[in-house]
């Protein structure tokens, strides 16, 4: 027997397949509505404040440099002949215990990052902000780069001073010097440490940042409130 709907039931089973068709059409069809510039303004600052905070709150915890292979400080260039000559003396231990110094001194340092990076929030123009939204994925990057090193030197400097000699990191550099000048026929070397772990502490926030720039930027998941899937959503579009 073949069993027949009554035509009232495929009447309501077409009405309720042409209304999901609308709105499945209503969703594909659908814009990000332009945010205004007071929501690009306060919803890039909010991603640069977590970006920066997570940054240097990454850095600034025990390992942070240390065991993190994109941003632990080695030797200096010029002192790279330096560490393998020890190395090859079975003075490993000594070097190792240098760059563990180096480390320190800059995750005691990278906390101070924060309201520096705070402050050059705060003093963004929209011109600023919609240059940094729109432009590259490192545009922000970019932009601390160039406001914020010459205050996080000034800032850092003393604290790196002072931690390295806390730590001990300059005994263990000083005993790696006099050790290698020690060696016949080596170029002696003479590092400035103190400017040098700041520079490279230095460049280590930045690549953090960069980290969480481009995570913002390409994972809506980061994207942690409305205002941000918003206007993070413009510029994703903006880019088409």
């Amino acid at each position: 027997m073949i069993y027949k709907f009554p035509i009232t039931s495929y009447f309501i089973f077409f009405l309720i397949s042409l209304s999901s068709f609308t709105t499945v059409t209503a969703c594909f069809g659908q814009t990000i509505k332009l945010p205004s510039n007071d929501e690009i303004s306060s919803g890039l600052k909010e991603a640069l404040e977590k970006a920066t905070g997570i940054s240097a709150e990454r850095l600034g915890s025990k390992d942070g440099y240390l065991g993190n292979l994109d941003v632990k400080i080695l030797f200096p260039e010029e002192a790279k002949n330096v560490e393998k000559t020890l190395r090859s003396m079975g003075l490993g231990s000594m070097v190792d215990q240098a760059i563990t110094g180096l480390n320190r001194a800059a995750e005691d340092a990278a906390m101070e990052a924060k309201p520096i990076f705070t402050d050059a929030i705060k003093q963004m123009s929209i011109a600023d902000v919609k240059n940094i939204l729109l432009g590259e994925d490192n545009a922000a990057t970019s932009y601390f780069n160039t406001t914020t090193s010459p205050v996080l030197t000034e800032k850092f400097s003393p604290i790196i001073d002072s931690s390295l000699k806390k730590t001990d990191a300059t005994k263990y550099w000083e005993d790696v010097m006099n050790r290698y000048n020690k060696v016949p026929l080596v170029k002696k070397v003479d590092t400035d440490l103190t400017a040098y772990v700041t520079r490279k502490a230095i460049d280590g926030l930045f690549v953090e940042i960069a980290k969480e720039e481009l995570k913002i930027r390409e994972d809506i998941s980061s994207r942690s409130s409305p205002l941000l899937q918003k206007v993070f959503g413009y510029a994703k579009q903006a880019d088409k």
